[in-house]
Formats: C-alpha cells, structure tokens, sequence
C-alpha cells in the first residue's frame, strides 16, 4: 500500500523517514508521496565491472552541486548521462521501501530517470541516472524538483539493507567484493 501525505508526514517528524524536505513539501506535498530535488551531479568516466561477487563502479567526478542561494545549473545535451543525487537523505524503517517515478516535466522535456527501489533500513542519499534522450538541450537548476518518491508498506517486514551503498556514496574507489 502506498503511503499517503498526512502519514508520510507523521513519520518525517516522529522518525525522520527523510531529511532535508524542502518547505513545500513540508507544508503541501502534492499526490501520494514527495517530490525530491536535485543535489548533485556527477559525471562517469574510466570504465566499470559488475561480477557475480565483486564490483568496480566507474570514476566520477562532482560537476556541480546545490548552494543555498545559488542559481547553479547545467545543461545536458542530446545523449548526455549523469549520476545524479538528491538534497534530500532517507532514513527507511525495515517496514518500509521506496519507489521512484519521475515528474512529468522530466519526462516532457526529454529526460529521463534511471531509478531503482530503496530497500528497507537504507539510510542517505539517493542517486540516479539522468540521460537526456531527447533532441534538444535541457537546462536544470540544483534545487529543482525532478523525482517523485513514493513510499510502500512491506507487508510482514523486509529484511535490513546490508549493501555497501549505505549513506549514499555514488561510487567504489577499487574492485570490491559484494556483501
């Protein structure tokens, strides 16, 4: 079952589900979860090894991130890919996941949302691929709005994430063997 706003908030203040919600979403969330901002963007490079036991992500290099008060953006062109992040951090109940769908003007603009699910007991921030698979440039502001989470009881518990991507790093510095 989807969580709707008044529950979500209730959990937001007594157990922090997410930190770091902008005031709208404080105050007046829109459909059935939250709207996240855009935090950080980063560019991928070198290259990357997925093993049945051991990982190597590629390099990436922080292009820019979000400043209060600053009006920093980027502009992707036709075919860019970034790994991207949220302002916001998730702290997720055993009891609870995270799915994501982008927001329409993403979408309409040409960009699209690699996503995945939070697993239950994930803690930081999250990342995403953003590609732009349109034909025109697309410029985005750090601090705008670009995915929308929504938050699901895991009926009969779910089992704690023990993944090495706990707090929200977006890379691995060497081959590393999975938990």
């Amino acid at each position: 079952m989807i969580l709707g706003p008044a529950k979500l908030l209730e959990l937001v203040n007594k157990e922090q589900l997410v930190e770091g919600l902008s005031e709208r979403e404080l105050t007046n969330p829109e459909g059935a979860g939250f709207d996240l901002r855009l935090g950080e963007v980063y560019e991928i490079s070198g290259s990357a090894f997925l093993g049945v036991e051991e990982r190597k992500t590629p390099e990436i290099k922080l292009v820019v991130q979000y400043e209060e008060g600053k009006n920093n953006s980027i502009t992707l062109k036709p075919g860019d890919f970034y790994l991207v992040s949220t302002i916001e951090k998730v702290n997720t109940p055993l009891d609870i996941t995270i799915n994501f769908k982008p927001r329409s003007t993403t979408f309409r603009s040409g960009l699209f949302l690699r996503t995945g699910n939070v697993a239950p007991g994930y803690k930081g921030k999250l990342s995403f691929g953003l590609k732009n698979e349109g034909p025109i440039p697309v410029t985005i502001e750090l601090g705008a709005r670009f995915v929308h989470a929504q938050f699901e009881w895991v009926d009969g518990g779910g089992s704690q994430y023990r993944g090495q991507w706990q707090g929200g790093r977006v890379t691995t510095e060497q081959k590393e063997k999975q938990v």
